[in-house]
Protein backbone atom coordinates (compact mmCIF):
# COMPACT_ATOMS: atom_id res chain seq x y z
CA UNK A 1 0.00 0.00 0.00
CA UNK A 2 1.28 3.46 -0.91
CA UNK A 3 1.84 5.89 2.02
CA UNK A 4 -0.53 8.83 2.21
CA UNK A 5 1.45 12.05 1.60
CA UNK A 6 -1.08 14.22 3.43
CA UNK A 7 -0.88 11.93 6.47
CA UNK A 8 2.92 12.23 6.56
CA UNK A 9 2.66 16.03 6.41
CA UNK A 10 0.24 16.02 9.35
CA UNK A 11 2.47 13.73 11.37
CA UNK A 12 5.48 15.96 10.64
CA UNK A 13 3.50 19.06 11.64
CA UNK A 14 2.40 17.33 14.86
CA UNK A 15 5.98 16.45 15.68
CA UNK A 16 7.06 20.04 15.09
CA UNK A 17 4.24 21.36 17.26
CA UNK A 18 5.35 19.10 20.10
CA UNK A 19 8.85 20.61 19.98
CA UNK A 20 7.77 24.29 20.05
CA UNK A 21 8.11 25.98 23.44
CA UNK A 22 5.96 28.89 24.62
CA UNK A 23 7.44 32.28 23.84
CA UNK A 24 8.21 34.14 27.04
CA UNK A 25 9.42 37.42 28.42
CA UNK A 26 12.00 37.62 31.20
CA UNK A 27 11.76 38.77 34.83
CA UNK A 28 13.82 41.81 33.79
CA UNK A 29 11.29 42.71 31.08
CA UNK A 30 8.48 42.43 33.63
CA UNK A 31 10.35 44.71 36.04
CA UNK A 32 10.86 47.23 33.22
CA UNK A 33 7.14 47.12 32.34
CA UNK A 34 6.17 47.71 35.99
CA UNK A 35 8.66 50.60 36.22
CA UNK A 36 7.20 52.16 33.06
CA UNK A 37 3.67 51.87 34.48
CA UNK A 38 4.67 53.46 37.81
CA UNK A 39 6.84 56.17 36.22
CA UNK A 40 9.88 54.55 37.86
CA UNK A 41 8.43 54.91 41.37
CA UNK A 42 9.00 51.73 43.37
CA UNK A 43 5.58 50.33 44.31
CA UNK A 44 4.88 49.65 47.97
CA UNK A 45 3.55 46.31 49.14
CA UNK A 46 0.02 46.34 50.55
CA UNK A 47 -3.46 47.67 49.79
CA UNK A 48 -3.75 45.30 46.79
CA UNK A 49 -5.41 41.89 46.95
CA UNK A 50 -4.66 39.57 44.01
CA UNK A 51 -7.13 36.68 43.85
CA UNK A 52 -5.99 33.82 41.63
CA UNK A 53 -5.69 30.08 42.14
CA UNK A 54 -2.18 29.02 43.16
CA UNK A 55 -2.46 25.78 41.16
CA UNK A 56 -3.97 26.19 37.69
CA UNK A 57 -4.99 23.12 35.70
CA UNK A 58 -5.40 24.93 32.38
CA UNK A 59 -3.70 28.24 31.51
CA UNK A 60 -6.10 29.11 28.68
CA UNK A 61 -8.64 31.10 30.73
CA UNK A 62 -7.56 31.82 34.31
CA UNK A 63 -9.96 33.94 36.38
CA UNK A 64 -8.35 36.77 38.37
CA UNK A 65 -9.74 39.52 40.59
CA UNK A 66 -7.77 42.52 41.84
CA UNK A 67 -9.10 44.56 44.78
CA UNK A 68 -7.53 47.71 46.18
CA UNK A 69 -8.18 49.18 49.61
CA UNK A 70 -9.43 52.66 48.70
CA UNK A 71 -12.40 54.86 49.66
CA UNK A 72 -12.83 55.78 45.96
CA UNK A 73 -13.56 59.44 46.69
CA UNK A 74 -12.59 62.38 44.50
CA UNK A 75 -9.65 63.10 46.80
CA UNK A 76 -8.48 59.49 47.28
CA UNK A 77 -9.12 56.89 44.60
CA UNK A 78 -7.49 54.28 42.40
CA UNK A 79 -6.54 55.75 39.04
CA UNK A 80 -5.47 52.47 37.44
CA UNK A 81 -4.80 48.80 37.96
CA UNK A 82 -2.41 46.70 35.87
CA UNK A 83 -1.44 43.04 35.81
CA UNK A 84 2.06 41.99 34.74
CA UNK A 85 3.73 38.60 34.31
CA UNK A 86 7.25 37.38 33.76
CA UNK A 87 6.88 34.39 31.44
CA UNK A 88 4.22 35.20 28.82
CA UNK A 89 5.15 36.66 25.44
CA UNK A 90 3.81 40.06 26.59
CA UNK A 91 4.52 41.28 30.13
CA UNK A 92 1.51 43.63 30.21
CA UNK A 93 -1.45 41.30 30.70
CA UNK A 94 -4.12 43.94 31.33
CA UNK A 95 -4.46 47.61 32.25
CA UNK A 96 -7.60 49.18 33.67
CA UNK A 97 -8.41 52.86 34.17
CA UNK A 98 -10.57 53.76 37.15
CA UNK A 99 -11.78 56.91 38.85
CA UNK A 100 -13.87 57.94 41.84
CA UNK A 101 -17.10 57.21 39.96
CA UNK A 102 -16.11 53.54 39.63
CA UNK A 103 -17.63 52.98 43.06
CA UNK A 104 -15.22 50.30 44.17
CA UNK A 105 -11.62 49.54 43.35
CA UNK A 106 -12.05 46.07 41.89
CA UNK A 107 -11.53 44.48 38.48
CA UNK A 108 -12.06 40.91 37.32
CA UNK A 109 -11.03 39.24 34.10
CA UNK A 110 -9.64 36.02 32.65
CA UNK A 111 -6.05 35.78 31.47
CA UNK A 112 -3.90 33.27 29.61
CA UNK A 113 -0.77 31.90 31.21
CA UNK A 114 1.97 30.17 29.26
CA UNK A 115 3.59 28.44 32.20
CA UNK A 116 4.18 28.58 35.95
CA UNK A 117 5.30 32.08 36.82
CA UNK A 118 5.18 35.18 38.97
CA UNK A 119 2.37 37.71 38.49
CA UNK A 120 2.24 41.26 39.81
CA UNK A 121 -0.84 43.46 40.27
CA UNK A 122 -0.06 47.18 40.54
CA UNK A 123 -2.47 49.93 41.58
CA UNK A 124 -1.78 53.58 40.80
CA UNK A 125 -3.46 55.93 43.25
CA UNK A 126 -4.74 59.47 42.68
CA UNK A 127 -2.01 60.82 44.98
CA UNK A 128 0.69 59.32 42.73
CA UNK A 129 1.60 56.42 45.01
CA UNK A 130 1.72 52.88 43.67
CA UNK A 131 0.93 49.65 45.49
CA UNK A 132 1.42 46.04 44.50
CA UNK A 133 0.94 42.40 45.32
CA UNK A 134 2.96 39.56 43.81
CA UNK A 135 1.77 35.96 43.50
CA UNK A 136 3.43 32.80 42.23
CA UNK A 137 1.25 30.35 40.31
CA UNK A 138 1.81 26.84 39.03
CA UNK A 139 0.29 26.03 35.62
CA UNK A 140 -0.02 22.36 34.73
CA UNK A 141 -1.32 22.82 31.13
CA UNK A 142 0.20 25.80 29.32
CA UNK A 143 -1.57 28.29 27.06
CA UNK A 144 -0.06 30.69 24.51
CA UNK A 145 1.93 28.09 22.58
CA UNK A 146 3.87 30.00 19.92
CA UNK A 147 7.12 29.57 18.08
CA UNK A 148 10.23 30.92 19.73
CA UNK A 149 13.60 31.63 18.23
CA UNK A 150 16.30 29.47 19.80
Amino acid sequence: MRPNRHRRQLIAAGTLLALVRPASATPEQMAAAVAAYTDNKPPQTGRVTFEIAKLIDNGNAVPVTIRVDSPMTAADHVAGIAIFNERNPETDVAKFTLGPRAGKAEVSTRIRLATSQKLVAVARMSDGSCWQQTVDVIVTLAACIEGEAP
